[in-house]
């Protein structure tokens, strides 16, 4: 596939082209309800039917949860595709080529190179860890699987395969293959020694766990130690195609066993979750290293109702649980259920599930706490609730979580239990909550009481991924965050302004990506916000944008311009006064708060340091 941007003319052909309702109802039971098409939401629990799809207009809602959008949209929410995947599985439908522009971009086609580059690489890497765990020097680690009654099928569905231990084994097919060992570097196959310049295979005599992604892809891999080695669990570092705070190993597998999955258990390591595939439980996943993220409990909440998470019954287990309470907190919906299971001491998922067997663990998961009874639990340990300044900090620390809760019956039956439970009015803890939220400001900021937006979220709606709109209020917004403003709100203005960049303000996230989405808009001619954002789909900049469109834009059409050109002349005039010092400590101070310079920022900065040198 050519790289590029996908014309927005052609998004705009392949929409009116594609039914929604055949799309939708390809993967949702949908009957015909007057004019529309109802079901039951694929995006949250629910019993009775309060979505949806709507053929004259095109367009899905949610009435339950707030999710709604074109059949762009809902691939790439059900399907959990990003933005250009989507696009070329519609165009697919229709038998439509994905044209895009700027494809004979040498840069494009270098970049488009080396995605393909580690994609197969990977894949061949993959293969190589299978053949080799079939041959005589793998005996060690055959035992090893067969000693946790792994049988080959299961062996076969994870694609498990063995690292030998030879420091160049992988290396050395791969690059037979053509690949260069920099490219194996990158993608966290080979580790390089600064020191003597040499480079070796990462895995080494371990039991190969390849990590997929949705589409089955392999996109790193984890081992498991067979000798005395440490880590004894090691898995590849970050890499153009791997980011371990978004990835769950085994969510793939899980998927292909069962595509209407309504509970997700998450484990902490590989073994934990192919034992239990092993004993037929196909819905548990593990994360990579990291504590269970927001981002990684988004995703699994647009497939599934209810997340159990697995721990152990020590402190380690309580502490970790403790933040996976905190994270989930705010993703807590009407409809959403979150379960907390600690094992017994001493046991792990895979020991448990063989010593009890798959009945008795799914019991302990069906019977595991609830989000409420845990966090009521967690905030009386250790303390005596008999005594008033105990009562006091226990309420506090309760009330503090329900705060996070989004705003819905949930949030109103936690309050009202804790109502029961300490003795105090109900109406008084919701004034302190109340109390608490910042007050509205005063002028033009005060704006998230608002009509529908962009995206067709009315007021107290949910959006995208379940985050509550309206729930809190923002300050007064700088000066290139209003530029970010205008331009989501108003694309078409992107044609103002002066064909260099040089006004765009330097060393502020807001900054960079003012920058990114003004190429962007010119390079993809995009003009529906809808799409915009939906190319950002899924990354922090997304967030960014979204948060910002969801702010209604209190100005008229016509003064909209004037508005852009009066922030363009303001930051050149800014820019005209900044001195070499200023510019570049202001670069400085940006790179060492932990903020990546682009490619012409590190060049500026060389620049200014030369010449401040003289």
């Amino acid at each position: 596939m050519a790289m590029g941007q996908i014309p927005q003319r052609f998004i705009d052909d392949l929409l009116a082209r594609v039914d929604v309702v055949e799309v939708v109802g390809e993967r949702v039971a949908l009957k015909k309800n007057g004019r529309n098409h109802a079901g039951l939401c694929p995006f949250h629990q629910e019993k009775s039917p309060s979505f949806t799809v709507s053929q004259d207009k095109q367009f899905y809602h949610c009435f339950g949860c707030g999710a709604h959008g074109n059949a762009l949209r809902f691939l790439m929410e059900y399907d959990n595709l990003r933005f250009p995947e989507a696009v070329e599985q519609l165009a697919a439908r229709q038998g439509m080529e994905v044209p895009r522009e700027g494809a004979d971009d040498p840069r494009a086609q270098a970049r488009e190179q080396k995605r393909k580059e580690g994609v197969n690489l990977l894949e061949l890497a993959a293969s190589f860890f299978r053949e080799r765990l079939k041959m005589p020097e793998a005996e060690q680690a055959r035992e090893y699987l067969k000693r946790r009654d792994l049988s080959p099928e299961v062996q076969a569905e994870f694609a498990i395969g063995y690292a030998p231990d030879d420091w160049e084994a992988l290396k050395k097919h791969l690059t037979s293959q053509g690949v260069s060992e920099a490219v194996q570097v990158e993608y966290g196959l080979l580790v390089h020694r600064e020191d003597s310049g040499r480079t070796y295979d990462r895995f080494r005599d371990r039991v190969v766990f390849p990590i997929r992604d949705f589409k089955g892809r392999t996109i790193a891999f984890g081992g498991r130690v067979l000798g005395d080695a440490k880590p004894k669990y090691l898995n590849s570092p970050e890499s153009p195609v791997f980011h371990k705070g978004r990835e769950l190993y085994g969510l793939y597998e899980a998927r292909q066993a069962n595509r209407h999955l309504e509970r997700v258990l998450i484990v902490e390591g590989y073994m934990d979750v192919v034992a239990l595939a092993q004993f037929g439980i196909r819905n548990a996943v593990a994360t990579l290293g990291t504590s269970t993220s927001e981002e990684h409990l988004t995703r699994l909440f647009r497939m599934v109702g209810e997340v159990v998470f697995c721990f152990d019954g020590d402190q380690a287990g309580r502490q970790a649980a403790s933040r996976a309470l905190a994270t989930v907190l705010p993703l807590m919906i009407d409809g959403r259920q979150a379960r907390f299971l600690f094992l017994p001491e001493g046991e792990d998922p895979d020991s448990l599930v063989r010593r009890e067997g798959p009945d008795a663990f799914q019991d302990r998961v069906t019977c595991a706490s609830p989000l409420s009874e845990f966090l009521f639990e967690q905030a009386g340990r250790g303390r005596d609730l008999a005594s008033v300044e105990d009562r006091e900090r226990y309420a506090s620390q309760v009330l503090k979580a329900i705060e996070q809760l989004p705003e819905g019956v949930l949030k109103s039956l936690m309050l009202s239990e804790l109502s029961s439970r300490t003795g105090v009015d109900q109406a008084r803890f919701a004034a302190l909550l109340a109390a608490k939220a910042p007050a509205e400001p005063n002028g033009l900021e005060a704006q998230d009481d608002m009509p529908a937006d962009a995206w067709g979220e009315p007021n107290g709606q949910v959006a995208r991924g379940g985050a509550p709109l309206a729930a809190k209020r923002s300050g007064a917004m700088s000066l290139i965050a209003r530029a970010l403003q205008l331009l989501v709100h108003e694309p078409t203005l992107v044609d103002r302004l002066p064909e260099s960049l040089d006004w765009c303000p330097e060393g502020d996230g807001d900054g960079a990506l003012l920058k990114e989405l003004v190429k962007l808009l010119r390079a993809g001619r995009y003009r529906s916000v809808q799409v915009l954002l939906a190319h950002f789909h899924g990354s922090q900049e997304g967030e960014r944008l979204a948060q910002l469109a969801r702010r209604e834009l209190l100005m008229p059409p016509a003064a909209r311009a004037t508005e852009l050109d009066g922030l363009v002349e303001h930051f050149c005039r800014a820019r005209s006064r900044q001195t070499p010092e200023s510019e570049y400590a202001a670069l400085l101070a940006k790179e060492k708060g932990g903020q990546r310079l682009s490619r012409e920022e590190k060049q500026r900065l060389m620049e200014l340091l030369m010449s401040l040198n003289r």
